[in-house]
């Protein structure tokens, strides 16, 4: 008996995500950078072109990552379809659609960067389209900022902060600099509208889009319990099995096996795995309900902490439960 989930792909999915979008951050600087002409003494323009299409590859690759263990974590709900279709994931869809729009677009200006150096495309509409990286990057940010579990948490805080600000800076900067707006304009504005995009992005993360943490391994809480109840009946002796997740405030996937003769139970095992964590809580069943419609466990974590933990559900049609319920209590 074991349960499968990791919590790799849940660590994965979302370093892929931040690395992503630095990267992008990174990319769209040098863009600009290259398209204002300004000469850098240590850094020729060859030299920076190279760097920006290999950041590019590299988006594409953590992108890459960031879907692909989402789409395999089952702590994450997310299909196949809500994970190509913007806008119809049953978590946060909005947020998520933009993510999606956002690697989508991406994946435009690669064919599009593919079919320029076949001399498919001319120069001007190529860089037409090239202007859509800043919706890239846009679709980005606001994705980052309304769908990740970490948007609140001051490390990302700073990430997001330092990239809309030098983003938002660097292309005020940029315009004005084609306009060629005065030596003092150029000093005053950019760094305007890079404090502006901030503060924004600031308002936003700690206010309507601020995250709410749940407790990391909770030792109480109650979830909805569903799952499966199967039985396998031998000669003298049988085996009953209760496999299931809890759904709430802390998610956990529980099974409970008891070996049984006709009159006794001869022996329990129980595990309940935290979700995203891993962690685990092993033990055995003390108590199984005269109804057998629940049972009672306890377990003990890896550093020694018990748990007591109660399941009780209404009935159960077939082998699937109903009305179910998951206590965990110390």
């Amino acid at each position: 008996m074991h349960l499968t989930s990791s919590p790799i792909d849940w660590y994965a999915a979302r370093a892929g995500g931040v690395v992503a979008y630095v990267l992008l951050t990174g990319a769209v600087l040098l863009g600009l950078t290259m398209s204002s002409r300004r000469r850098l003494e240590r850094w020729p323009r060859i030299a920076l072109e190279d760097v920006h299409r290999f950041a590019g590859l590299l988006v594409g690759a953590f992108i890459g990552l960031h879907v692909v263990t989402i789409a395999i974590d089952s702590y994450l709900p997310f299909s196949p379809t809500s994970l190509v279709v913007p806008f119809v994931s049953q978590y946060r869809p909005a947020w998520v659609g933009l993510g999606i729009v956002a690697a989508e677009l991406l994946l435009a200006l690669a064919l599009a960067n593919r079919l320029r150096n076949r001399r498919r495309v001319s120069h001007r509409t190529w860089r037409r389209t090239h202007y859509l990286n800043f919706g890239v990057w846009g679709a980005a940010s606001l994705h980052g900022l309304g769908s990740g579990t970490d948007r609140s948490t001051p490390w990302l805080l700073a990430i997001e902060l330092a990239s809309v600000a030098a983003v938002l800076g660097f292309t005020v900067w940029r315009v004005l600099r084609a306009r060629e707006r005065s030596r003092g304009a150029l000093v005053g504005f950019p760094a305007l509208a890079a404090a502006l995009a901030a503060g924004a992005v600031l308002v936003l993360a700690t206010g309507p889009l601020r995250t709410h943490h749940r407790t990391w391994n909770a030792a109480r809480f109650t979830d909805a319990l569903d799952g499966r109840l199967l039985s396998q009946d031998g000669a003298t002796r049988g085996i009953v099995s209760m496999a299931g997740q809890g759904r709430g405030a802390q998610r956990v996937l529980v099974r409970a096996d008891l070996l049984v003769a006709p009159s006794k139970v001869l022996d329990t095992e129980f595990q309940m795995e935290y979700l995203p964590s891993g962690a685990t809580c092993r033990g055995a069943v003390e108590h199984v309900d005269s109804d057998g419609l629940g049972f009672r466990a306890r377990c003990r974590m890896r550093d020694g902490k018990a748990r007591t933990v109660t399941a009780r559900w209404d009935a159960a049609e077939g082998s699937t439960l109903q009305g179910g319920t998951i206590t965990s209590t110390t």
